[in-house]
């Protein structure tokens, strides 16, 4: 079994707008929504939990009715302080449904440009490995500095990778990962999803990761998503 949890949690403070970032309207869908739409198509995915602020939980499950995505629908789960924070929420209420062995799928909701080939290629790249996070190569020369305005080194871009979400991870082994930070205090410094499993020593399978799955964080990043929905619809047309 392989359960998704998707993220929908945070405030957008960052875009400057009334109501978070991932319930904005885009061509008449939810941001959201668009997310659910591609996890409930994947054959590779058979829960979804969604992590979200209880005054959203009624126009969520609206949306779930008017689109038809109630079928996988496992629940709702509470934001926490951080992003991990609200993993660790997720990851204890599936805890009623899955086994050890079984598989969690992380997402964000405001990562509308989820493909099905990404989900395919992460499910699939699991096998021999504790976890699978999709990188992008750098493109450009990469600094290290220490104080942010002199340079210390020059890092090899060839070893350097941008992480993406999804992130997929053995869930018996994820929990654990991250139970020992939540008892240690060190889960609020945590930054990324996967930081948890390599400092556990969980084996991580680097994936090609797809530019397209852009995390939508400005009203910048909320135009090209428009304009890539204008654009696919103009192709199927």
């Amino acid at each position: 079994m392989t359960v998704a949890i998707l993220l929908s949690g945070g405030k957008g403070s960052r875009m400057g707008t009334e109501i978070p970032k991932q319930y904005i309207t885009v061509e008449g869908v939810p941001i959201l929504v668009y997310c659910l739409e591609t996890l409930n198509k994947s054959k590779y995915i058979d829960k979804i939990q969604i992590v979200a602020d209880k005054q959203w939980h009624k126009g969520i499950i609206g949306w779930l009715s008017q689109f038809g995505l109630e079928d996988k629908f496992l629940g709702f789960s509470a934001p926490g302080e951080n992003r991990q924070e609200s993993i660790w929420s997720g990851l204890n209420d599936v805890k009623r449904v899955v086994s050890d062995d079984d598989y969690v799928f992380i997402h964000d909701g405001a990562r509308p440009l989820l493909s099905q080939a990404m989900i395919e290629e992460s499910i699939r790249g699991m096998n021999g490995y504790d976890g699978v996070i999709p990188v992008l190569p750098m493109k450009d020369t990469v600094y290290m500095s220490k104080d942010g305005e002199c340079i210390d080194s020059l890092l090899k871009r060839d070893e350097i990778y941008a992480g993406q979400a999804p992130e997929t991870f053995v869930y018996g082994k994820y929990f654990e990962a991250n139970k020992a930070l939540v008892d240690s205090g060190e889960i609020k410094q945590i930054v990324g999803s996967t930081e948890p499993a390599v400092m556990a020593g969980m084996r991580m399978h680097l994936i090609a990761g797809d530019e397209r799955n852009f995390k939508i964080t400005t009203k910048v990043d909320l135009e090209r998503f428009h304009e890539s929905i204008i654009a696919e619809r103009s192709r199927k047309n």
